[in-house]
């Protein structure tokens, strides 16, 4: 394990981590979204993370020959997914706009499936990842300069 694979892998969790932050604000600025472009309410979505280590990964010119292994290793994103499995919200509203006109949910309005206190958990999770990627990254950079202070 190379000086800067330590880094490298950070720095893998803290991209991530801002990407999951960032998708459970959509989340929350759209909790009472009832219409969308694609039509219905807007329905939650959820970041999908795997490991890379099993992943091939590209080598750039710019890295030096030792760090060509350690690239790759770390957290990927794999992707961005809509949370179908959770029926929306139905609130009984005849006078909204996007009230269901007909059939026996008649007058109800369509809520999006996005629950405010599990948002709130997963932002503080998701926070707290990233502050320990920061932790790591600032502990790498201590040995780093302790190694540097044994050398001179």
């Amino acid at each position: 394990m190379g000086l800067y694979s330590s880094i490298n892998i950070a720095s893998s969790g803290l991209t991530a981590q801002r990407l999951r932050l960032d998708v459970i604000s959509d989340n929350i600025a759209n909790a009472n979204t009832t219409r969308t472009t694609e039509g219905g309410p807007f329905r939650r979505s959820r970041v999908i993370f795997r490991s890379r280590v099993d992943q091939p990964y590209w080598k750039s010119v710019f890295l030096p020959k030792a760090l060509e292994n350690e690239v790759g290793k770390g957290v990927r994103v794999v992707k961005i997914e809509k949370d179908y499995a959770d029926p929306p919200r139905l609130v009984y509203d005849p006078t909204h706009p996007d009230a269901i006109k007909s059939g026996p949910r008649a007058g109800y309005v369509e809520y999006p499936n996005v629950n405010i206190v599990t948002e709130m958990v997963d932002m503080i999770a998701a926070s707290r990842s990233y502050e320990a990627n920061v932790a790591v990254i600032n502990g790498s950079r201590s040995m780093f300069l302790k190694a540097l202070e044994i050398g001179r």
